[in-house]
């Protein structure tokens, strides 16, 4: 990939020798402003059918806005963003040439599409982790309560946690509420996943648990942007890890590359920092 200040990729992405597919996530050209600061600077990005996109860099850099606008969780300002073909948030007037915002049916529509696992485990409290699964299915696409009850014990099993469907949020440790939030994202069936530094409300001791269930989903080919400052588990689920800084994608390759031969001073300086007090 070429070094680029403004994140520029192709529309496909190769992943093996003579073997294109086409994008399940397209940004072009995506800005984001906060007041004054532009937190997002011209970023442009694919990622193809069952790839593990990695986030790293700074605090501050624009991490976790990128993914915010992916979902429409935060409005952007310019530029365009599409999940599995379809348009996220605006359209573009053929006659005019005006972006236009879509309706908020067609933005949960689409929001369907994706899903996302925040820092925070967002679990309902007052429903058991069986219930916390089924909820959208059930309201948001319609679905049968059995086949969303046995869909969701398949979750539960995949994650470790088969032996908690009656439990309440209230009695699971943070890595069992995380792993319970990656079910019940997977529950929608997405065409593509969002992590937003997930072990880092956790003990050091609960993010094994945690990364584990991640890295299943990674084997189990579901693609993936995932921001982290793990730097060993970035390592090892990234197909591609991009370095943003300052709201630009800085640096992007293959992970033995951007950790252990970065091309920019900037990434050898921030992992240096890193090496200097951990180990990837």
């Amino acid at each position: 990939m070429a070094d680029t200040s403004s994140g520029a990729s192709s529309s496909a992405i190769e992943v093996a020798p003579n073997r294109v597919l086409r994008p399940i996530l397209e940004i072009t050209g995506l800005r984001k402003r906060f007041g004054a600061l532009e937190v997002l600077r011209d970023i442009s990005l694919s990622v193809a059918s069952g790839e593990v996109v990695v986030v790293i860099g700074p605090s501050g850099s624009g991490k976790t806005t990128l993914l915010r606008c992916i979902n429409l969780l935060e409005e952007y300002d310019r530029g365009s963003i599409a999940v599995d073909g379809e348009p996220i948030g605006y359209r573009i007037d053929e006659r005019t040439g005006r972006r236009l915002r879509m309706p908020e049916r067609d933005i949960a529509r689409a929001r369907e599409r994706i899903g996302m696992v925040f820092q925070s485990f967002n679990l309902f409290p007052h429903m058991n982790v069986l219930q916390n699964i089924v909820s959208a299915p059930i309201r948001v696409r319609r679905i049968d309560r059995r086949q969303a009850e046995a869909r969701a014990l398949e979750l539960l099993a995949m994650v470790g946690l088969s032996d908690k469907a009656a439990e309440y949020p209230v009695r699971l440790s943070g890595g069992q509420q995380q792993r319970v939030a990656i079910a019940r994202a997977l529950a929608m069936d997405p065409k593509i996943m969002l992590f937003d530094e997930v072990t880092s409300a956790l003990d050091p001791e609960l993010v094994g648990e945690v990364l584990a269930a991640v890295q299943q989903l990674a084997r189990d080919g579901m693609t993936m942007v995932v921001v982290t400052h793990e730097m060993s588990f970035a390592r090892d689920i990234a197909d591609r890890i991009l370095f943003m800084d300052e709201g630009v994608i800085v640096e992007e390759g293959k992970p033995d590359q951007l950790l252990f031969a970065p091309r920019t001073e900037r990434v050898r300086a921030f992992l240096k920092r890193y090496n200097d007090r951990y180990r990837i």
